[in-house]
């Protein structure tokens, strides 16, 4: 499977926004975009004229960097999302929230969507009662999502219960840490997604 494999940091640079996509990190002074907060490469302090093309392709380029995803992926997900009921961009949305890892990583049980990834890869967790490693997994209302039994005991679940409530878990999940569960009550609608994206502008690349 095809992934990115550079640094993570650049991304946030060259979409001139922190996409906390390094956990920790992100959120003290070592982050590169504290100390660089323009676009990479020799060009980057240049001020690019802002056409109409450039700020769909951003805000595209901006999604896909945020939930981790290559391009022919998220053009199958706009694909779906146009022949679904409701608005395009929100249901784009809401087909990106609902992959597992995304919600390994709201519920907090994991720093970064990387690191929620690699945990259901490796085969940490279930859904109803039956072990899911692929991260695109898409749960639905009332799925119930749990760390297996052998795998409870593994430094990222005990740090993740340490730091039980730290994190604000969207009111479509709820996180019970002492048991390492996570409850699916519905899908999220657009009110309750906090990504930083103008997804009409999505929209309206892919709709040329």
């Amino acid at each position: 499977m095809a992934r990115y494999t550079g640094a993570d940091c650049r991304r946030c640079r060259r979409e001139k926004m922190k996409l906390f996509l390094k956990g920790s990190k992100c959120d003290g002074p070592k982050c590169p975009f504290e100390s660089r907060p323009f676009p990479p490469g020799q060009h980057g302090r240049g001020r690019p004229k802002e056409s109409e093309y450039l700020l769909q392709l951003r805000e595209k380029q901006k999604a896909r960097r945020v939930y981790g995803i290559m391009e022919k992926q998220f053009r199958g997900y706009y694909e779906e999302a146009v022949h679904k009921q409701g608005k395009t961009g929100e249901v784009l949305l809401q087909i990106l929230e609902s992959r597992l890892d995304n919600v390994v990583y709201r519920a907090g049980y994991a720093p970064s969507r990387d690191s929620a990834r690699q945990l259901v890869r490796h085969g940490h967790l279930t859904v109803n009662g039956r072990k899911v490693d692929i991260p695109s997994y898409r749960v639905r209302e009332h799925d119930v999502i749990q760390v297996r039994e052998k795998s409870r005991e593994l430094t990222p679940f005990l740090v993740a219960q340490g730091l039980a409530g730290s994190r604000t878990v969207p009111a479509w999940l709820e996180a019970i840490p002492s048991q390492l569960k996570i409850l699916v009550h519905s899908l999220p609608a657009r009110q309750t997604i906090d990504t930083q994206v103008q997804e009409q502008l999505i929209v309206e690349l892919y709709s040329k």
